[in-house]
């Protein structure tokens, strides 16, 4: 059984940020130090409200956390042990919105590109995965 009270919990759970998380600030500091300006955060008008948009170019970035997207292989995405009734068609209902949002702007003719959390901890391999989606030094 869980320790923590239903109010704590749902404290908690208030408490995570959806827009603006540190993921994300880690990835638009890195397209700052790569140069790359002149994107829009949060899009409504636009499927999936993209984290990034590069709205001339037509390219869209979503940082995803492991565990509300649930990143396949990854350690972060473990499921939790507790209220498996509730929680594995909220996080099967984030992967189905996201394979939706994906399609649904690629088929407006955006290219995606999709940032794990676990992929900030090498910057040098995020660095490159930035630029090889910007295409930077290759133009």
């Amino acid at each position: 059984m869980n320790s923590i009270s239903s109010e704590a919990r749902s404290r908690i759970m208030r408490s995570i940020r959806k827009v603006h998380t540190g993921p994300e600030k880690a990835v638009r500091r890195q397209l700052r130090e790569l140069g790359a300006a002149g994107y829009r955060l949060h899009l409504r008008d636009l499927p999936g409200r993209p984290d990034i948009a590069f709205l001339r170019r037509r390219l869209a970035i979503l940082v995803h956390g492991c565990f509300w997207h649930q990143h396949a292989g990854c350690k972060l995405a473990k499921l939790p042990s507790a209220r498996p009734d509730y929680w594995l068609p909220k996080l099967a209902r984030n992967r189905e919105r996201d394979r939706a949002s994906i399609a649904a702007l690629e088929g407006m003719g955006w290219r995606t590109l999709v940032v794990w959390e676990c992929e900030l901890a090498n910057e040098e391999e995020l660095r490159t995965k930035l630029k090889n989606f910007l295409r930077i030094g290759s133009e």
